[in-house]
């Protein structure tokens, strides 16, 4: 089958009173609901391409295969919007001219099978002299034509070297009836379609002239107030039958709707000048134009924002405790480091609100927090997610230039809020990305610092808005990824871990009741024994939040609606007792094995304390000696600062050797291997300093380390230990496995504070300066007097017992 002979199917929209014509670019508006599903029929195929046939009777609504012209074109999409009513305003390509064979189908749009029709491709002297006459007649019509960009067309024309193009192009600016127009796309000869062309454009002309003529002399006749009068009712009555003007009766028209908005809303008067622009604006252009729809949307959001509305805030202190502790179970610091700042803002309405960054593992309750704040002022409250933001343009908006723009995330919240003051909570702070597209760090320093905000530009918006009555709230997991500029503008409040007494009680007091109300589950339905819910913290969950443990209890409630869902329905509905050993039948094998220290450590190993994002955690090192090797091997995925650890606390026993009766030849033909168990977990710190030295120690003295002892700390060459941070995460670790005696660095005594009660009853804390004062308190007792003269500690030790 020849390439002329293909049979294709494609959709057909049957249009009035015009014929598309191949190789021009022509605007269509449809409103019909078949063709409306035409063209998004075509928008959802690879190639777009789509069928426009004339309507026979332009008069009717509903037309059907038989009442289109056969001869079509095919046409390509190339562009589509939606307006407010509706109906779609598509750009269209026509391609070439089309066979319509035979209907496919009717509903919910026409589809018929079509055959390409080859373009007329004669040539001859007729056809050159034709086309260059035409050429000519074009140079005419510049002269009587008053539109400034009619020149760039005849340019285009005159570029062009194909003489059916060029009078295919001029086809809109004939007056030919749809029954003229459809011959000349049928039209098989190219000298045919240029002889028409011309007597029609020939025809154009000299009207125009005629109309010139008329004008002229009329305009000598009207005085100078009949003329101004006559040019208006012309305009009017124009754009009437354009549907450009919006009747003063018309009190629903658009752009009487938002001229009575402006006047009736308190903005600024900035704001206020600009949107009155801007509607001016909008009345001189027809629903049509690209700009119309941008420019009306920019203006409900300048009306929708609350340029001036606020929420009365309730800064009633005691009910604010009141509604912090209803909603959160302990973190008593943090709960009193946000009553200082509502404090400040009683006494000082007009002070800034300050920038919070709650910083802790996840499922601490970071984000329920901020709500409970909103809940406790009376503000609204709206949460941003930050995590894996790239484009600075979310954050500062779209300029208006730009298809699809938009305003940044800032405004957009504003918007739904309502009011110039909610809380704002940005969440995942610290996972915001940088790339080609912009630093959206950086523009966060605008959006959060006092001294900027108050006068914010948006980039749609193009506006200065007030951000300074928000109280905005971040959210982090840790501070190392946030930049520093960003961080010195924010107010750090920690949430560290939860001890399994306080998981208990929050599971108790929020969690269990929480997850009944959302499975349709009553106290009357379901009972749970004192030892359920210890017992799936420990064998189901390990985290230093509650959020897998709240998983695992609406696991809890989902099974126990299932058995409720299934009872027949005269079945009496008996209370559901869970009791520990139904738990393994109702949410599977244990995840986790009860935590324990090592009950005996070898030689070479010792127990350190490690924080990452999800909490405290207990870390063994572990060391060997390599006989008739030198190098220093350290595996388990250990990041550079605990490998320069490693090689501090060998440098450090080294030149101590003599000094605890160690022969330097151990350290010249031995080499030396380190390694920390969960070699698939990276690991990284400076934590881990006393742990790397004891082991070592351990292992050049052969003498075992306490297997009840666990330390963190980081040292340095001078035999100093110096502070780590994630105190509280890791003594909870240690108490987690049944450790309770730790070794930690004098400089963070002051941490202890922030331990519960509870925990620190049962732990034993000997704060240490020196590795001296270290190897003294882990290494066992059974060693030579010269070993104990020489880790003598030159302070005595500090032992605490809570």
């Amino acid at each position: 089958m020849s390439e002329i002979d293909i049979i294709t199917n494609f959709p057909v929209v049957p249009v009035k009173r015009t014929v598309l014509f191949p190789e021009t670019l022509v605007p269509f508006t449809i409103g019909r609901a078949r063709s409306i599903a035409a063209v998004e029929a075509a928008m959802n195929s690879e190639d777009k391409a789509i069928v426009f046939s004339a309507q026979r009777d332009s008069e009717q609504e509903d037309p059907t295969f038989e009442d289109l012209y056969q001869i079509g074109t095919k046409a390509i999409i190339k562009q589509m919007v939606k307006t407010a009513e509706g109906h779609l305003n598509i750009l269209v390509q026509g391609v070439e001219r089309v066979v319509l064979l035979k209907m496919e189908k009717n509903d919910p749009y026409l589809t018929s099978r079509t055959r390409r029709l080859d373009l007329p491709t004669d040539s001859s002297q007729e056809i050159e002299a034709l086309h260059r006459a035409l050429l000519e007649l074009v140079t005419q019509l510049t002269e009587l034509m008053t539109n400034e960009g009619f020149a760039e067309v005849v340019n285009v024309l005159r570029e062009e070297k194909k003489p059916l193009s060029v009078a295919y192009r001029l086809v809109p600016l004939l007056n030919m009836g749809v029954e003229q127009l459809q011959a000349l796309l049928e039209e098989s000869q190219l000298a045919e379609v240029l002889r028409k062309v011309y007597a029609a454009l020939a025809h154009e002309i000299q009207i125009l002239k005629l109309r010139h003529q008329i004008a002229s002399q009329a305009q000598a006749e009207i005085g100078k107030s009949q003329r101004e009068y006559f040019l208006r009712q012309q305009l009017k009555e124009i754009q009437q039958e354009l549907g450009e003007l919006e009747s003063e009766a018309d009190e629903g028209g658009d752009v009487a709707q938002l001229k009575k908005r402006i006047e009736e809303t308190e903005l600024p008067e900035a704001v206020k000048t600009e949107a009155t622009r801007e509607v001016k604006r909008l009345a001189k252009l027809p629903p049509t134009a690209p700009d119309h729809q941008v420019i009306r949307s920019y203006l409900e959001l300048v009306l929708e924002l609350p340029w001036t509305n606020s929420t009365e805030d309730s800064l009633e202190l005691s009910h604010v405790r009141t509604v912090l502790d209803e909603d959160h179970y302990g973190i008593q610091d943090v709960k009193e480091r946000i009553l200082e700042h509502l404090a400040v803002l009683k006494l000082n309405p007009s002070a800034k609100a300050p920038i919070v960054c709650l910083v802790g593992p996840p499922g601490v309750g970071k984000t329920s927090l901020g709500q409970s704040v909103a809940r406790a002022l009376n503000r609204k409250f709206e949460r941003i997610s930050l995590g894996g933001l790239h484009d600075e343009a979310e954050l500062r908006g779209h300029r208006r230039t730009y298809v699809g723009a938009m305003p940044g995330r800032i405004i957009q919240a504003l918007r739904r809020a309502g009011s110039n003051n909610p809380v704002v909570m940005l969440d995942e702070v610290d996972k915001v990305g940088q790339d080609f597209r912009g630093d959206p760090a950086s523009a966060l320093l605008e959006i959060l610092d006092p001294a900027q905000n108050h006068t914010f530009r948006d980039n749609y918006l193009d506006l200065p808005f007030d951000l300074s009555k928000i109280l905005f709230i971040t959210t982090s997991n840790t501070l190392d990824r946030i930049s520093r500029p960003l961080l010195d503008r924010m107010e750090i409040i920690r949430l560290p871990g939860y001890s399994q007494q306080e998981k208990l009680e929050i599971a108790v007091r929020y969690l269990w009741p929480r997850q009944q109300k959302e499975a349709g589950l009553t106290p009357e339905h379901v009972m749970l024994n004192d030892e359920v819910i210890p017992y799936i913290i420990n064998r189901y969950t390990r985290e230093a939040g509650v959020r897998q443990l709240e998983q695992q209890l609406a696991r809890l409630t989902r099974k126990v609606a299932l058995q409720l869902a299934e009872r027949p329905a005269d079945d009496p509905q008996d209370l559901i007792h869970i009791q520990q050993p139904d738990i393994t039948e109702m949410l599977g094998v244990e995840r986790y094995m009860p935590e324990e220290g090592r009950k005996e450590l070898p030689i070479g190993v010792a127990t350190g304390l490690a924080w990452t994002e999800a909490g405290g955690d207990v870390l063994y090192v572990e060391s060997a000696l390599l006989p008739g090797g030198s190098d220093l091997t350290i595996t388990g995925q250990i990041g550079d600062v605990m490998q320069e650890s490693a090689r501090a606390a060998r440098s450090y026993l080294w030149s101590r050797a003599e000094e605890m009766g160690l022969a330097i030849p151990l350290f010249k033909r031995n080499g030396l291997h380190i390694h920390v168990p969960e070699g698939a977990i990276p690991k990284d710190g400076p934590s881990a300093g006393v742990t790397m030295a004891s082991a070592l120690a351990s292992l050049f003295l052969r003498i075992p380390v306490r297997q009840d002892t666990a330390m963190t700390g980081e040292i340095n060459l001078s035999g100093l230990v110096l502070p780590v941070g994630g105190i509280k995460e890791k003594i909870l670790a240690a108490h987690r496995v049944g450790l309770r005696r730790l070794l930690l660095p004098k400089a963070n005594e002051k941490d202890l504070k922030e331990v519960p009660d509870q925990v620190k009853d049962d732990m034993t804390v000997v704060f240490v300066e020196t590795i001296e004062q270290v190897l003294h308190h882990v290494l066992q007792t059974d060693s030579p007097l010269k070993l104990h003269a020489a880790l003598k500690p030159t302070t005595k030790p500090v032992a605490i017992q809570h």
